[in-house]
């Protein structure tokens, strides 16, 4: 995209994650133009890396890709993958304009590769949003890319895959994984050798060894921040290893193990290749700890961590699973019921805070709790431990985007219980774990309140431009 082009829609939506993906889909469905911004090089989030969702526990992916598939094929959605938003301020829009060009999804070199209708008519004095964003160069000419994999198959350098925890190996040139959008493969310049045997490879000489980040705006009446959320880093937990003991993980690593295209195809532990035997939970691993600078409930752990170990007792149903927990809250619909199928499958649950973990002999982990049941000091061996680590806001809004945080540092919500997807911002929204550690259910309702919200808000000043307009007229 030329640095120099300023492209004009309804709405921007940051985050291409389900949060953002269906808010764009739910405004795109109503005829407005939708820019969706997405920090990763494919659109999807965390929930196209899960195995299952609870409490019915359906496929993840079938959920998602139909999802992402109609973002990218909607002709009012326009896709701007591995981009970084720069910033994004309020501006007073004097006058209409209007703008009849062609918006592509964009991508590292800036081309585009589908077309779709751009909006730009503002109405007159009306407010609206600038965001200054930045395309990170993906090293392969998006126009040219045919998504073929014959760079990935020759590339001789091996890297960690982030896709699947780490636990396996990608190339250096890759497409991210086999369900990305878009299909196209990125180069990670901190691995690659300049052997150019995938330049030499590819049938539309695609690859750009050359490219560079390009900064370009865009401007729309209304944004919605669907940012997501992270996890609270392993290493920050000096009582629990730092992340350097052997065989614990966090869950979204599990969440790999147990996914149907996962690393091993199997729930092996990663150290040994070993099948486990005994696996343990530790809850509150990252929530509820003051000292991590964390001290909310992340709502979704007690969950997350029934639904992989029911899901272990059927991969591996010889093994013993142990939940440590402080309180289980199984607040939303079938939750209660759910955390109850669990306990008469035969998953332990022991009531006990963790206090340390140590490595064991042959790659074993001690965990050292105290029962709170009788109060004693315990110890138990395990072959997995799971860190049920907690949500952290996914973006830092600070000296990028005006809009207030709260003390949590996720987005404020100015009218929590009428409207929470109202910001300090006039004409910006937020939705999903943007604004508050939530599930699943809880995104994509809040996801649709968020698109309700922009759509009434720029019909408001549809109207109230056309009366002054009229009145000026008369």
């Amino acid at each position: 995209m030329n640095s120099t082009q300023q492209n004009s829609f309804d709405t921007l939506v940051v985050g291409g994650g389900i949060a953002g993906l269906q808010s764009a889909l739910d405004l795109a469905d109503q005829g407005y133009k939708v820019a969706v911004i997405e920090k990763d090089a494919s659109i999807g989030g965390k929930m196209i890396r899960l195995s299952k969702v609870f409490p019915t526990l359906d496929c993840a992916s079938c959920i998602t890709t139909p999802k992402m598939a109609s973002a990218a094929h909607h002709d009012n959605i326009t896709l701007f993958t591995r981009c970084n938003l720069n910033s994004l301020n309020s501006i007073e829009i004097k006058g209409s304009s209007s703008n009849n060009s062609q918006g592509k999804i964009s991508t590292s070199s800036g081309s585009q590769d589908k077309t779709a209708p751009s909006s730009g008519c503002h109405g007159k004095g009306s407010s609206g949003v600038t965001a200054s964003i930045t395309q990170m160069p993906r090293y392969v000419d998006a126009d040219k890319c045919i998504g073929c994999r014959k760079c990935e198959y020759v590339c001789p350098v091996y890297r960690p895959d982030p896709e699947q925890g780490g636990f396996s190996a990608t190339k250096a040139i890759s497409i991210p994984f086999s369900n990305a959008i878009p299909q196209l493969a990125v180069l990670e310049p901190e691995y690659c050798m300049l052997c150019g045997q995938c330049e030499k490879v590819c049938p539309t000489q695609a690859i750009d060894y050359f490219q560079k980040p390009e900064t370009f705006t865009l401007s729309a009446k209304t944004a919605i921040i669907a940012t997501g959320f992270e996890m609270t880093p392993l290493k920050n937990k000096v009582q629990y290893g730092c992340g350097e003991i052997p065989n614990v993980i966090d869950a979204l690593q599990m969440e790999r193990l147990l996914a149907p295209h996962g690393p091993f195809n199997r729930v092996l532990r990663p150290w040994d290749g070993m099948e486990p035997d005994s696996i343990a939970y530790i809850q509150c691993a990252g929530s509820r700890d003051k000292s991590m600078g964390v001290s909310y409930c992340s709502r979704v752990c007690c969950m997350y961590a029934i639904k992989q170990a029911m899901l272990l007792a059927g991969a591996l149903p010889l093994a013993d699973v142990t939940i440590y927990y402080m309180d289980i809250r199984a607040f939303g619909k079938g939750y209660e019921q759910f955390y109850q199928n669990a306990k008469a499958m035969g998953i332990e649950f022991i009531k006990g805070k963790v206090a340390r973990i140590d490595g064991g002999d042959n790659g074993s982990a001690i965990v050292r709790f105290e029962n709170q049941q009788d109060g004693t000091i315990t110890e138990n061996t395990h072959d997995l431990v799971v860190l049920s680590l907690g949500m952290t806001p996914g973006w830092n809004p600070n000296g990028i985007c005006p809009v207030s945080t709260a003390e949590d540092r996720f987005i404020t919500s100015i009218q929590p219980k009428m409207s929470p997807v109202l910001t300090t911002m006039e004409g910006v929204f937020v939705t999903g774990a943007a604004a508050g550690p939530k599930d699943i259910v809880d995104t994509i309702t809040e996801s649709g309140s968020a698109a309700m919200e922009a759509a009434r808000y720029m019909t408001a000043k549809g109207q109230m431009a056309n009366a002054t307009s009229n009145g000026a007229a008369a």
